[in-house]
């Protein structure tokens, strides 16, 4: 079972072997960061919360199923927490690996989620950013994410766990634009910014 940690907090006095941000301390393994702690088949670890998503209700997300199972499928939400997608949630039949983009329905007490409304996306490419980013890479009324998309032409799904998927002849332009708002997002005239930089390395392509 896992548990909230913060650093300095006791996860067992039993004999365990040790596994991520953990330490020992008279006898006790303690916690060195914020997350969630769990001991399993004999090792104490703790997976840290700092940077990765919380699911939260009604938030689209892009996952990467793990597991297959009669009911439905484990998805990987870039998370400390675990979603699963009902079968019957799902279009058509998925398997190990595929991306789908989904809806949260609801989130359980261990901030486990349900997902809902799901559709596999083939081909394309997948990204993974700071999900606290986000926000700045669809912007204002979207403003930022159709911009992105008018100049290059690819199409863009974003998920509020940091997903970014990717479909169309300028991924590679499209890419770097979104880390380019990533490690930006706190300057001003960043929408200027990706607009040179787009339009510059199209002209480049086309030159």
């Amino acid at each position: 079972m896992r548990k909230l940690v913060v650093p300095g907090d006791v996860i067992t006095e039993e004999k365990v072997k040790l596994g991520p941000n953990v330490y020992v301390e008279g006898g006790k393994v303690i916690a060195k960061v914020v997350g969630l702690a769990e001991v399993e088949n004999g090792v104490a670890k703790v997976i840290p919360l700092e940077g990765r998503y919380i699911p939260k209700e009604g938030d689209p997300v892009i996952g990467i199923i793990v597991d297959v199972k009669i009911p439905g499928y484990d998805v990987d939400l870039n998370s400390a927490y675990y979603g699963f997608l009902p079968n019957e949630e799902l279009k058509e039949e998925g398997t190990y690996g595929d991306v789908v983009v989904a809806t949260i329905k609801r989130v359980d007490a261990v901030r486990n989620a349900l997902l809902e409304k799901a559709t596999i996306l083939r081909g394309g490419d997948l990204i993974t950013i700071n999900p606290k980013k986000i926000p700045r890479v669809i912007g204002k009324k979207r403003s930022m994410l159709n911009l992105l998309q008018n100049l290059t032409g690819v199409t863009i799904m974003v998920g509020a766990n940091g997903r970014i998927w990717l479909y169309g002849k300028n991924i590679d332009v499209a890419k770097e634009a979104i880390f380019m708002i990533e490690q930006e997002a706190h300057t001003t005239g960043l929408t200027d910014k990706v607009t040179k930089f787009i339009e510059e390395e199209l002209g480049h392509e086309k030159a």
